[in-house]
């Protein structure tokens, strides 16, 4: 059974740094897309990040320059580093493994607020 397991949430001050991980159970991870999302409450989700199979990188307008997404292939594992943290990015943040036929696998979802 696929698996994506996020972690590394919690709660951070304003200006803050937070590191979320997600560990997925997939064969042929190296080919997904990797995506992180999130949602506010009473928010629409929002895409927040993603990085394809070749390391390409795309970020929402929010957070571009202080968000960073990453991948590692030999563990499974994608990363999104936050930096500058706002309370605007108070959210869960999703992770999302998508394959090229479109197939998609979701993680359960991990708390970040950000507050002083």
């Amino acid at each position: 059974q696929v698996q994506l397991v996020e972690s590394g949430g919690g709660l951070v001050q304003p200006g803050g740094s937070l590191r979320l991980s997600c560990a997925a159970s997939l064969s042929m991870f190296s080919i997904y897309t990797m995506l992180w999302y999130r949602r506010a409450p009473g928010k629409r989700r929002e895409l927040v990040a993603a990085i394809t199979s070749g390391g390409t990188t795309d970020y929402g307008d929010s957070v571009k320059g202080r968000f960073t997404i990453s991948r590692d292939n030999r563990k499974n594992t994608a990363y999104l580093q936050m930096d500058s943290l706002k309370p605007e990015d108070t959210a869960v943040y999703y992770c999302n493994a998508l394959y090229p036929t479109g197939n998609e696998y979701w993680g359960q979802g991990t708390q970040v607020t950000v507050s002083s």
